[in-house]
């Protein structure tokens, strides 16, 4: 029973501590002070803090690249410095540190090489990994080119490229722009679906609340909260009720049921209409805008989810889908218009066929023919004329 228990637990850290220390071995800073916790499969774990708390401290112990100075931490049931275990972790750094002379997929291709995929395996998930960060139509382009939102999505496609069991992710959407944003977050639910545990630290709290079942907020290198989202904001002290528009008659009603139930103070209550979520709205401008086909020069929308990625049903109707597309284009295309055949002109002359007009060229030429010849008869009945009153002198 105890093993069923601990199977799913993913990452594990029991009073995990990280001390600092000078030259002389003494100590410098605790930027982790003894903290537990338990991540298990399939959780979205928002890693919360202001800066220096401690969170990059606790990532770099959880990739390994950091020993902790006392305590106890498991990844996948193992210590993090084993290298085997490496190959299931999948990892974007706050800063993107990328080659700028590598094209997105030669990136893609090298950082898949690390991981041992074949030649084959790595031009496939390296496409379908760029359509889906929408950076496709930039493939052959260097990364020292991107701006800082696409070197951002072209980090996050490295960090799935080995279709990792564990993805950590370092403020994965900052320098996105909101439909950016919106993607990523729609990436992180997909892999939680499909059983990936991810660990995301950001200071963009409206995107942790959005995708994160649970939270740990540290201050100091020490937990100051830490539980499931829904439960540590929850108040249960109010009551919130939702519901179609009402009229003011019934608005007034209903407050004096309300005052009769001991509800009295107009502070206690508060009824109007909700307000939209300024990205939902925003994300409804910029469809619409694409449906009307508007350019942009910037990164394009994300893609469908790669097969790898998604399960099975998901890649059945990608497959689908692909298909469907393909046959479409394929029937509208334009027909191709025969050439017209050339017309010999002798041939039609001996069929009783007219000939063309002349052209302008050929027009004058005769006329100044014409009249050279006019001028050459006119000049000989003038000679003879003078020939003859010559003789008669």
């Amino acid at each position: 029973m105890a093993n069923k228990q601990t199977d799913n637990i993913v990452v594990e850290a029991v009073g995990l501590t990280k001390v600092f220390k000078d030259f002389w071995n003494r100590p410098k800073a605790r930027a982790v002070n003894g903290i537990d916790f338990t991540i298990k499969q399939g959780q979205v774990f928002g890693l919360l803090g202001p800066n220096g708390s401690g969170k990059s401290t606790t990532v770099k112990m959880i990739l390994g690249l950091l020993y902790p100075t006392r305590g106890v931490l498991k990844v996948f049931g193992e210590e993090p410095r084993n290298v085997d275990m490496k190959s299931r972790i999948g990892y974007l750094p706050e800063e993107t540190y990328l080659y700028r002379y590598l094209t997105a997929m030669e990136t893609l291709d090298f950082f898949g090489a690390l991981f041992g995929l074949s030649e084959e395996m790595r031009r496939e998930r390296g496409e379908q990994l760029l359509n889906m960060v929408g950076l496709a139509h930039a493939f052959n382009r260097p990364v020292g080119e991107f701006s800082k939102g696409m070197a951002r999505r072209i980090g996050l496609a490295q960090a799935l490229v080995n279709d990792p069991d564990l993805v950590i992710l370092d403020e994965p959407t900052s320098g996105l722009d909101p439909i950016g944003c919106r993607e990523v977050k729609d990436v992180i639910r997909l892999l939680a679906s499909r059983g990936k545990t991810i660990i995301l630290c950001s200071h963009l709290l409206a995107d942790v609340q959005d995708v994160c079942d649970d939270v740990l907020v540290l201050y100091g290198g020490k937990v100051r909260a830490s539980g499931p989202l829904k439960s540590i904001l929850s108040e249960e002290d109010k009551t919130r009720m939702v519901c179609p528009s009402l009229s003011d008659n019934t608005v007034a009603e209903l407050k004096q049921w309300l005052a009769a139930k001991g509800v009295k103070s107009d502070a206690e209550l508060k009824i109007d209409h909700p307000i939209r979520n300024l990205e939902d709205f925003f994300l409804e401008v910029v469809r619409q805008a694409r449906e009307q086909s508007v350019d942009t020069a910037g990164a394009q929308a994300g893609g469908e989810i790669p097969d790898y990625l998604a399960d099975k049903g998901t890649a059945v109707l990608n497959a689908l889908r692909r298909s469907e597309m393909a046959q479409k284009a394929m029937t509208d295309q334009e027909p191709v218009k025969p050439a017209e055949p050339a017309i010999d002109m002798s041939k039609l002359e001996k069929l009783g066929g007219s000939a063309p007009a002349p052209t302008a060229a050929e027009t004058a030429a005769d006329e100044a023919r014409d009249a050279a010849a006019e001028k050459e008869a006119q000049a000989e009945k003038a000679n003879e004329k003078l020939a003859n009153l010559l003789g008669k002198k």
